[in-house]
């Protein structure tokens, strides 16, 4: 039976993002998974409130959000410019975090032994996290994170008698090259938090699949597919343009129908065209090359026929 307000107040939740964490957990639903779809923010937020309200017994009306954080490194806009479309996905995201109440901490990506990686975001999260947990006095903080350097930020929590909420995600794949990719959460991290919620768990369950709150973690995605056509040769020769559509997308990776055999690419082989745009059934434009194993591949892929504005962009990453 759940509380009322007589007997308990309003759950003051904090929710606090590892940026860089919650973006490769979206991208592998989005490229690996069989849902082929981004996680929503608001999605998200409506889950957690349902969540706190399951493991502090109230009604999921007294738990609310009232503070939410997103940290993450980030390129320069120069960096950005020049690649592609990317700044302009930077300002979309942008835009679906504040629709969604969620305030931005970013700072520079830098290039350590010829590779741009984070330095102190994490310590910067834990920071104000436990200051704002100070201030504000959350009754629930929600960590959106996987590693065991966060510990610490959770010991102390515990003085403030703040409960934490981890959502946590454990999966593992192989990439376009034949390499294992694995993620784990930190055991020590789940030992020491209030709730731990496998959520990888949760969203495999065939009874939870059954809640809205579950299928509302994901970005719905109404579209039509073009029709199947053959392919369409522009020219005469293997490196004159062809016409066909993407028969399948994965991981950064997809296939181009192209009989007798389905034509292979990477995302590096994309002109003009950002991946995350692409849909299976999408009319593309590319030329056929070979790889290192002589095998037909497809290189210099371009959209040609644009999906129309999508109606679901501020609820998604």
């Amino acid at each position: 039976m759940f509380l009322n307000s007589n007997s308990q107040g309003l759950i003051r939740i904090g929710v606090f993002y590892d940026g860089n964490y919650f973006l490769h957990v979206s991208n592998y639903y989005n490229y690996v998974h069989i849902r082929k779809s981004r996680i929503s923010i608001q999605g998200l937020h409506e889950f957690v409130r349902w969540q706190v309200s399951q493991a502090e017994n109230v009604e999921t009306s007294y738990c609310q959000i009232v503070d939410a954080h997103y940290f993450r490194g980030r390129m320069s806009a120069q960096e950005a410019s020049q690649r592609g479309n990317q700044l302009y996905y930077d300002r979309v995201f942008d835009d679906i975090l504040m629709s969604e109440g969620v305030i931005t901490h970013y700072l520079p990506l830098k290039n350590i032994d010829g590779k741009r990686e984070e330095k102190g975001i994490d310590v910067w999260l834990a920071l104000e996290a436990f200051e704002l947990a100070f201030y504000k006095r959350f009754d629930v903080l929600v960590l959106i994170a996987s590693d065991g350097d966060y510990v610490p930020l959770i010991r102390k929590l515990n003085t403030l008698g703040t409960r934490v909420l981890v959502l946590s995600w454990d999966f593992e794949y192989t990439d376009h090259e034949g390499q294992k990719m694995i993620t784990r959460t930190s055991q020590e991290l789940l030992e020491e938090v209030t709730y731990p919620i496998a959520m990888h768990e949760i969203i495999e369950n065939r009874v939870s699949k059954k809640y809205p709150q579950v299928n509302n973690l994901f970005v719905q995605q109404p579209r039509i597919p073009s029709p199947v056509k053959p392919a369409i040769t522009v020219g005469g020769r293997d490196n004159d343009a062809k016409i066909s559509i993407i028969y399948s997308l994965k991981n950064g990776y997809g296939f181009i129908k192209y009989p007798p055999n389905n034509l292979f690419f990477h995302y590096t082989n994309l002109i003009d065209t950002d991946f995350n745009d692409l849909k299976e059934g999408d009319r593309v434009e590319f030329v056929i090359d070979r790889n290192d194993k002589g095998e037909q591949v497809a290189k210099n892929v371009k959209l040609i026929e644009a999906p129309p504005p999508p109606t679901f962009a501020l609820t998604s990453i």
